[in-house]
């Protein structure tokens, strides 16, 4: 799946739209203590009341919200598991029966208890319904209306939510013409920030692929490696994180004692950005450890080779094959992403600006010197220019 079906998917979660019908929602109830079901209730989508339908539309939107890599991952079934989640799912997925489909969903929510436990009250939620998107039409001329045709797409979608205690308040009385406490027991389903969920199948192009789920983190760059393993039981998965790090380390390992500046380093996101822009139509345009020479190389790092680039992959990440996701390591060039640290200040600049920055020697201290076309302004005030050398006392006559 690419943003775009994603995207596709989650504008449709919206009470009376033709384009999405929910057959059942299954709620699941968990208590912390003991980690076991308390209680669960299935009921046909439609008997809710309106409000009830608006605030889990809202929350389904939120478990299919986020950045690909980041708190969104397209994830690969593990071939061969044991009670394997893939074959609950599709199962699921094919029954006409409320039974038996409730019975699939409590087998996976039985994963998610074993060795886990949570720190507070959780509530499980699965669906299953019925995603439609409309034909394109192969001409303007075409008699037939798009809606008349659409690609369906069953699915199962689940969403965790924690609870949390009601808020102790103070209340008064019109009537009695008194204060009084306001004492609520039951505990308040979080439904506005889902912990985790997932959608079965993926969905690429309004094709369903049952060999990958598309996984839900309750955070950015925070899976619960608990949950993809053990729960979905799918294979490992690297975040847009992890991915930049991990290529940040191959670069010095191939560098070694070379010291890369600011514009070699430009260098090397300029290339990747160029891989990135000249791959538009891939979906995901990667970085092999041929690719990384050749970037590299072209980047202005000395002696890089093939040998060398390999054994760093190898070092790394214990995978010379591995790919990297061209879009994970380089950073966003319509923002100022690239950050500079230091004790006195923090900046923000572009990739495409970071040639212009140097850290130099000067007198015995660093400095951070930027190069800039008109002068700087501070709290609306207009810096002066000041001479960084000044002529030595001999010089001056």
């Amino acid at each position: 799946m690419d943003k775009n079906d994603i995207a596709n998917i989650r504008k449709q979660f919206k009470v009376d739209n033709d384009l999405l019908e929910i057959h059942d929602i299954f709620n699941v109830y968990i208590m912390k203590e003991s980690s076991d079901i308390y209680h669960h209730q299935s009921v046909p989508f439609e008997m809710l009341e309106q409000e009830q339908k608006e605030l889990f539309m809202d929350n389904f939107k939120k478990v299919l919200s986020g950045q690909l890599d980041e708190k969104l991952f397209e994830l690969k079934f593990q071939r061969d598991a044991e009670n394997n989640s893939q074959l609950i799912l599709h199962q699921a997925l094919l029954s006409n029966d409320t039974e038996e489909w409730k019975g699939q969903m409590l087998k996976l929510v039985e994963k998610m208890l074993k060795d886990k436990q949570y720190e507070m009250d959780i509530v499980v939620t699965f669906i299953r319904g019925e995603y439609m998107k409309p034909m394109k039409r192969q001409s303007e001329e075409a008699e037939e209306s798009e809606r008349d045709t659409v690609y369906s797409n069953p699915f199962i979608l689940c969403s965790m939510n924690k609870t949390q205690d009601p808020k102790k308040e103070l209340l008064f009385d019109y009537v009695e013409k008194e204060f009084k406490y306001n004492i609520v027991v039951d505990p308040i389903i979080n439904l506005k920030a889902p912990i985790s969920g997932f959608l079965f199948p993926s969905i690429t192009d309004s094709a369903a692929d049952v060999n990958h789920v598309l996984y839900s983190a309750g955070k950015k760059n925070e899976p619960s490696y608990h949950f993809i393993e053990e729960v979905l039981n799918a294979e490992e998965i690297m975040t847009a994180a992890q991915d930049k790090l991990v290529f940040e380390e191959i670069v010095k390992n191939v560098a070694g004692d070379q010291a890369i500046n600011t514009s070699t380093l430009s260098n090397v996101y300029d290339e990747i950005h160029r891989v990135v822009e000249e791959n538009e139509e891939e979906d995901v345009p990667k970085l092999d450890y041929k690719d990384v020479e050749n970037v590299l190389t072209s980047s202005g790092i000395e002696d890089v080779n093939t040998e060398k680039v390999e054994s760093a992959f190898k070092t790394v990440l214990d995978d010379e094959r591995y790919e990297f996701k061209a879009t994970n390591v380089v950073p966003k060039y319509d923002s100022k992403s690239i950050k500079i640290e230091t004790k006195i200040a923090n900046i923000s600049i572009s990739p495409q600006d970071l040639r212009y920055v140097r850290q130099v020697h000067f007198s015995g201290k660093r400095y951070l010197m930027m190069e800039v076309d008109e002068n700087a302004v501070i709290e609306g005030f207009e810096m002066i220019p000041e001479a960084l050398f000044q002529k030595a006392p001999e010089d001056e006559e």
